[in-house]
């Protein structure tokens, strides 16, 4: 497995906010974690990248024990996050949101990167001298995942990313982390909306106040009635 979760717990004060969640992700997987507001998943996200607590378990990265290791040194390992409502610098050029992404790497690798990412999100190329924020959601929400691939991450985690979209634009956003993964990125995808994750999820892991509840094949999930009634209004 390229990630392992480990009987981790995590607290915000007296606030348990994550309680003996184990789970696994393997090498070239998308794996999507689904639950309500409030069921720990961003905190989660958060302990991955080294920046939430820990109070009890392990992280392991690669058979390596990273529970304590500090974030920048995830990143240059592989773990990259794209966070919950995109966060991109809205003043700088979109070529230079990118450039950021990639501060890990040399020059060449930048370079490189760089024109990967305009390849793959041919509209970011065309707008790469202008402002992030002048950039519709959709679009900032591909610069801020294009931004995290400038890392070359081994395993990417996708925070929300759907939030705030139009459904034409959720498909889009759907239809390049499905892209993702068929390229050979691992991705971690944290996301309320259950059905679109599940859809195109290889596993699955349901989350309820701070606990893995239930953990299946995406496909298994969506037709789970635990799952249909609580978060597929079904």
């Amino acid at each position: 497995m390229l990630l392992e979760i480990q009987n981790l717990s995590a607290h915000y004060g007296r606030i348990r906010a994550l309680d003996a969640v184990s789970l696994e992700i393997g090498e070239g997987e998308l794996v999507s974690l689904v639950g309500a507001n409030g069921a720990g998943k961003t905190t989660l996200l958060r302990v991955i990248s080294g920046i939430g607590p820990v109070s009890a378990g392990r992280v392991m990265f690669d058979d390596r024990d990273i529970t304590r290791l500090p974030a920048d040194s995830r990143v240059r390992l592989g773990i990259v996050q794209v966070p919950e409502g995109r966060q991109v610098f809205a003043p700088m050029r979109v070529e230079e949101n990118l450039l950021i992404g990639g501060y890990t790497r040399t020059a060449h690798e930048r370079a490189e990167a760089l024109a990967r990412q305009y390849e793959r999100f041919p509209a970011l190329a065309a707008a790469r001298d202008k402002p992030a924020g002048m950039l519709s959601g959709g679009q900032q929400q591909m610069l801020a995942v294009a931004r995290a691939l400038m890392g070359r991450p081994r395993l990417l985690l996708l925070d929300e990313p759907s939030l705030g979209l139009a459904p034409r634009l959720v498909d889009e956003v759907f239809d390049a982390v499905t892209s993702l993964r068929d390229s050979g990125v691992t991705v971690f995808l944290v996301e309320q909306n259950a059905f679109q994750a599940l859809s195109i999820a290889d596993r699955g892991y349901v989350m309820e106040t701070g606990q893995v509840v239930l953990a299946d094949t995406g496909k298994a999930l969506l037709t789970n009635e635990r799952v249909k009634a609580a978060y597929l209004g079904l």
